[in-house]
């Protein structure tokens, strides 16, 4: 099952340790933080309400829980979904235990419903879910949740805390490596393009993004990305056009320019080109 191979490759340590290492975390702005973890996690703190954004593996649940409420001095009260993977959902029922309430997009209580290892207990499904967008108002933030359609999956939702100049995307957001395009749950290559796209049209020089995977991002490290993306597929069709199958270009190494900078262990660099050559050539 593909979601069981993302949680062994993308956190092989989070299985071999009976302690998880220690959940490290940046402040962003004024409340706002970055937990840097198995997927990137966000945190809103203040006087009224805890909000976290996504809360990464079961298996570094009660470590992400534990720094949480360290930071905020108590118990999430709400959980934003950016999208359906285990590593940014998996530890919804630990946060649903302790109080929280998880909001996600339609999608993905959808996928979650039919999925064992995600429907893991009665508190891991979202309990308010929505179509296009919602709006928090917390913590003298305007937290505006909107949803990126066929992108990274069909469930894709980003957070734009307004005032702060903050944006949490979630995995629209793989800074400076290979983004994982998710095709089989509702994902597409241009929607994934799309998406990028509204995200650097929204910010500035001065917005900060809390990327999905990767270190904390700027509108400049978007635009690197999407370009590195946009000239990927255009590389991988010009094999396509010229006839070769997807072995052929596999073997050609389209992407080679980009290796020593955005492989990884999970989107290698042969990876990344077959995503691309299925994205191309399916009906």
């Amino acid at each position: 099952m593909i979601r069981l191979a993302v949680l062994v490759l993308l956190a092989p340590m989070a299985f071999a340790q009976e302690t998880p290492a220690p959940v490290e975390h940046t402040e962003v702005a004024d409340g706002i933080y970055m937990l840097h973890t198995i997927g990137n996690v966000g945190l809103l703190v203040g006087d009224e309400y805890v909000v976290m954004i996504d809360d990464s593996l079961r298996q570094t649940g009660d470590a992400v829980v534990a720094k949480a409420k360290a930071i905020a001095g108590r118990p999430v009260d709400f959980v934003i979904n950016t999208h359906v993977h285990g590593d940014h959902v998996g530890s919804n029922q630990t946060l649903a235990d302790s109080g929280a309430i998880i909001v996600a997009h339609d999608n993905i209580r959808k996928r979650m419903q039919d999925d064992p290892e995600l429907n893991s207990g009665p508190g891991a499904l979202p309990v308010i879910t929505f179509s296009d967008e919602v709006t928090f108002h917390v913590n003298g933030q305007e937290a505006w949740v909107f949803h990126l359609p066929a992108a990274h999956t069909d469930g894709d939702a980003a957070i734009l805390f307004r005032e702060a100049n903050v944006i949490a995307p979630g995995d629209i957001v793989f800074r400076g490596i290979f983004p994982y395009i998710d095709l089989d749950n509702g994902g597409s290559v241009a929607g994934y393009k799309a998406a990028m796209r509204k995200l650097i049209d929204m910010a500035d020089e001065d917005t900060k993004f809390i990327s999905g995977h990767g270190p904390m991002a700027t509108r400049a490290g978007l635009v690197e990305d999407l370009a590195m993306l946009g000239n990927a597929e255009a590389l991988v069709k010009a094999l396509i056009d010229a006839g070769m199958d997807e072995e052929q270009i596999v073997s050609a190494n389209p992407l080679s320019l980009y290796h020593d900078q955005y492989n990884w262990n999970f989107i290698t660099t042969e990876r990344m080109t077959r995503t691309l050559v299925r994205s191309l050539t399916q009906n």
